[in-house]
């Protein structure tokens, strides 16, 4: 066949007669196990699919956790290690503070320093009021104790051997419980 300019089409700048003509088909790929796993990992490891569903999620808040037992145990150690890391820096606190003299120390004062992560349902005995005449507060509101290492408190109770701990902490002994620990430093006013 002759080619003129009325039947000839043009591919990748050659001419070719419509019986020629290169097609562009596509061809077809069977889904076999192999190709399906591929697409699958393929999506999965999309940024597409990351992006969509981000969009699809996003104002909705944070994704709910399972709360799994090794989710709670390596909460339960981090709660654990938070709490050890606050009181020794509680103690560090309380021995550069105004300690009493070791002469005048009661006795295991300084050297137990699991005293404030007793258990919750355990009570001490009544604690001895410092014969320094150590200072006094009153409680002016009631306040339940939200850690094992606070105290609570009723309203008109008086708190002894009152130290600061921080801006809004102190460290004391309750008179009527006899239990020492935390408590908030709003809550009462010197006597």
């Amino acid at each position: 066949m002759a080619l003129s300019m009325t039947n000839y089409k043009g591919f990748e700048k050659k001419p070719y007669c419509s019986m020629h003509y290169p097609k562009t088909s596509f061809t077809i790929v069977t889904d076999t196990p192999e190709n399906l796993r591929l697409k699958q990992q393929t999506m999965l490891n999309s940024q597409a699919f990351y992006k969509e569903e981000f969009e699809k999620n996003k104002g909705k808040g944070f994704s709910v956790v399972a709360d799994t037992p090794e989710l709670q145990r390596l909460k339960k150690t981090q709660d654990q290690i938070s709490n050890i890391k606050y009181h020794e820096e509680f103690e560090k606190s309380k021995v550069r503070s105004d300690a009493p003299p070791p002469e005048n120390r009661q006795e295991g004062e300084a050297s137990n320093p699991e005293r404030f992560s007793q258990p919750a349902g355990q009570t001490r005995p009544a604690a001895v009021a410092p014969t320094a005449g150590g200072r006094h507060f009153q409680a002016l509101y009631s306040y339940t104790a939200a850690e094992a290492d606070e105290v609570s408190l009723q309203e008109g109770d008086v708190i002894l051997d009152v130290e600061q701990i921080d801006e809004g902490w102190v460290f004391g002994c309750n008179q009527r419980t006899g239990k020492r620990g935390m408590l908030p430093a709003n809550y009462v006013r010197p006597v």
